[in-house]
């Protein structure tokens, strides 16, 4: 099987917990990524490269969205009014010009255990959605046959990258989807073109890093439609519409 011309980085926002439901993010938001590897290797690398050598004098240092939001080290210059809308300014261009195409999925965790005796697991749930919708942004781009990768940030930051009870966990449930045995999978939707690769969350991956920046704003969007989101107004263009341009929607799942 040849490698796939395309690439997907993923990435989330919230817990998938449904036991204890954080009142302020009361969601779970993944989104996929998904580059052209040419573009991603002309265009989106050499951007975040030289964005962080704008600001930081060399390229180290990984982009953590929660970190700047909350001015951590080494954002902690972000406390100047002045200096922050320059960084988010220049942030938000990058973002802006970076060459990708994002799907994503949004799970409203209280809707979920309010209409469902025994709900699904939200993770599984978004990733069923992105995984579906993705396979189809391929095929419908002649790639559905390729073998595609789809790089993940490890979650068991104790053992090595998908060795970890957590990645080992995810891996399971990805399998099983694109084997097609997932029960709310039509017979015969296997998508085995997909592999998946867990990476550490110390790796200086631009594509999770980009990744990182996209899954909040959705959620944000979704959670709090009529506040202001500038980061969300420049995603907002590069979710997939469909083969046939059929709108957001088709791209970014709001469930239930």
């Amino acid at each position: 099987m040849r490698f796939s011309n395309y690439i997907v980085y993923v990435d989330e926002s919230g817990d998938h917990s449904l036991t204890s439901i954080d009142e302020n993010f009361p969601i779970f938001c993944l989104a996929f990524c998904i580059f052209r590897k040419d573009e991603y290797a002309r265009t989106a690398v050499p951007l975040l490269h030289e964005f962080k050598f704008r600001w930081f004098g060399h390229d180290s240092h990984v982009l953590h969205e929660s970190d700047i939001v909350k001015r951590r080290f080494p954002y902690s210059f972000l406390q100047y009014d002045g200096i922050r809308e320059r960084f988010m300014d220049d942030l938000s261009g990058v973002l802006e010009a970076t060459p990708m195409t994002v799907i994503a999925a949004v799970i409203r965790k209280e809707h979920l255990t309010r209409r469902y005796s025994s709900p699904e697991n939200p993770y599984q749930l978004a990733l069923l959605f992105c995984l579906e919708k993705t396979f189809e942004f391929l095929r419908s781009n002649g790639e559905g046959e390729a073998s595609c990768h789809v790089i993940c940030e490890s979650r068991s930051p104790k053992e090595k990258p998908g060795r970890g009870k957590e990645d080992r966990e995810l891996e399971l449930e990805f399998r099983r989807i694109v084997a097609g045995d997932h029960y709310l999978q039509r017979h015969g939707s296997e998508m085995l073109c997909f592999d998946i690769h867990f990476v550490s969350k110390l790796a200086n991956s631009c594509g999770l890093q980009l990744a990182d920046l996209i899954a909040r704003p959705i959620g944000l969007r979704i959670l709090r439609a009529h506040q202001p989101n500038r980061a969300f107004d420049i995603i907002h263009p590069k979710i997939w519409k469909g083969p046939g341009d059929h709108g957001t929607s088709y791209g970014l799942k709001v469930f239930p």
